[in-house]
């Protein structure tokens, strides 16, 4: 007698890899999921100061920075982590900003934003981590069928030593 077993297997060989988080830095070289430079890929900060928000002039100082990107493919967009930080370089606030975002005239890939921080006279830089945060594929807890692969390390937050 032969007996065969059919049907699908309970396990699905899903794995999940996250990668290292990158040097954070004032100007960085972009990484991928995998940890890898993207070539060509750089991001900086180029200058920040402590000022109003223009559209909340009585909420008192927040971080005003300027970014730029250099070396973009058109179809990417890549994602970086941007933080204001201590002089111990410990994080005071982090918020992700898109290459997309980054236009200025006669296109020098230079944007702002504004980053808002409990503390904001503690402030003594704004850095850049160098892994890219756009693509945030499915884990396998959440989809063990399809989910799995290479994503970049968790986001950057308040509290964290850069």
């Amino acid at each position: 007698m032969v007996l065969a077993g059919g049907g699908c297997s309970s396990t699905w060989g899903c794995s999940d890899t996250t990668a290292k988080r990158g040097v954070a830095g004032v100007r960085v070289r972009v990484e991928d999921v995998d940890g890898k430079v993207l070539r060509g890929v750089t991001a900086e900060v180029v200058d920040w100061r402590l000022e109003p928000h223009p559209q909340r002039p009585y909420g008192g100082d927040v971080v005003h920075f300027h970014y730029r990107f250099g070396g973009v493919e058109e179809w990417s967009d890549p994602a970086l982590d941007v933080c204001a930080v201590d002089k111990k370089r410990v994080a005071l606030g982090c918020q992700t900003v898109y290459s997309s975002g980054a236009f200025g005239p006669n296109g020098s890939s230079t944007g702002d934003d504004w980053l808002t921080v409990e503390h904001p006279a503690q402030v003594a830089g704004v850095l850049l981590i160098p892994n890219d945060q756009s693509y945030q594929g499915r884990t396998c807890e959440q989809d063990v069928k399809d989910g799995g692969g290479p994503h970049p390390p968790a986001a950057a937050v308040s509290g964290d030593q850069l």
